[in-house]
Formats: C-alpha cells, sequence, structure tokens
C-alpha cells in the first residue's frame, strides 16, 4: 500500500499548480504558460511559456518557448485581509525564437568569431514584484489565488551592449512586463 500511494505522489508532483498569462518581457508579446510552485513555502516556481512574437517588420509570425526559474523570499500579509505582497521576485529564463533564420552556432558565412553569441538562445535575469488576492472558499470557480506582478528584465546581449556602448540609457536595455498568475492548486 505505501509503495502505491508514493507511486501516485511522484506522478502527482507532474501535475503543474498554476498558469500564468505575461505581457511583454523578451518572451514574446503575449505568453502563456504553466508551472510548478514547490519549497518549503513554496518560494521556488518553475514555469514553461509558449509566446506569440508578431511580425512587425519581419515576414512572419514567430512562436518562442521559456523556461523560466523564480526565487519568492518573502510574502507578506496585508493586515487582516485576503491581500498579500511578494516584495521581491527575481530568477531567471532562457528564451528561444523558433525559425530558421536564428542560430545558435555562427553559420558558415561568417568569419570565425565574428559573433560572439547565439540569437537562437537568449539568457535573462529579472525583478519584479507582486500582489496576491486569496479567492474566498465558497466563490472559487478554478483559482484559489490570483496574482498582478511586474518584472524588470534584461538578458545576456543587453548586458553586454549597455557595458560596451555607454550611450545606451536604461530604456534601452532594461524591459517591463505584466503578467497574472491563477493558483490552481
Amino acid at each position: 500500500d505505501r509503495r502505491v500511494h508514493r507511486y501516485r505522489r511522484h506522478w502527482e508532483a507532474l501535475i503543474p499548480t498554476h498558469t500564468k498569462i505575461q505581457f511583454a518581457g523578451n518572451m514574446g508579446l503575449l505568453s502563456f504558460g504553466t508551472g510548478w510552485d514547490y519549497g518549503k513555502r513554496n518560494q521556488w516556481e518553475t514555469d514553461v511559456f509558449f509566446g506569440v512574437l508578431p511580425k512587425y517588420d519581419s515576414k512572419r509570425t514567430k512562436l518562442t518557448f521559456t523556461v523560466k526559474q523564480n526565487y519568492l523570499p518573502w510574502s507578506l500579509q496585508i493586515k487582516q485581509s485576503r491581500f498579500s505582497v511578494e516584495p521581491l521576485a527575481c530568477g531567471m529564463y532562457l528564451n528561444t525564437v523558433f525559425g530558421d533564420e536564428f542560430w545558435v552556432n555562427e553559420p558558415e558565412r561568417y568569419p570565425k568569431g565574428y559573433y560572439g553569441f547565439s540569437s537562437k538562445v537568449r539568457i535573462h535575469v529579472f525583478l519584479g514584484q507582486r500582489i496576491i488576492y486569496d479567492i474566498d472558499p465558497q466563490r472559487r470557480f478554478t483559482a484559489k489565488e490570483i496574482t498582478f506582478f511586474y518584472e524588470i528584465s534584461t538578458c545576456d546581449l543587453y548586458v553586454v551592449s549597455a557595458f560596451t556602448n555607454k550611450y545606451l540609457k536604461p530604456k534601452d536595455y532594461l524591459s517591463l512586463s505584466f503578467g497574472i498568475k491563477l493558483q490552481l492548486l
């Protein structure tokens, strides 16, 4: 019996605990994802996103894929209300854009070392904050909490550009994003 319960518990850990929608943040104009909370106080999150990048000046709309790791060291209850605040959310994520025009290894048409980076994979870091509303158990439909958040992020290429080009301003290498998280479990 214990073996069966242990087996089920491991499989149940694969069920996502939340869903997210994120606007901007170098993950696409709009990204949809799911993820898992874990840790003693659920202070860690791992998310997987698919995003849409409208065509603008390119030939077609593109899809993005992101794997994101979040760390939330504190959660503070606001008096006796259903609201709480997470004053610091930080982490990193890897993002890729699907398409043939992006590459991981430098194409042979360029001299060796001409570009010292991949155009297909970006590494990002972010800081942000969150406000959480705990939905009354009698009014819950699917989610038990709804979280509104914002993040300020940058990527490896932008950091290098900021240090090597002093004329760049923070708006040139920092990105602002907003999102909603629905806590399911």
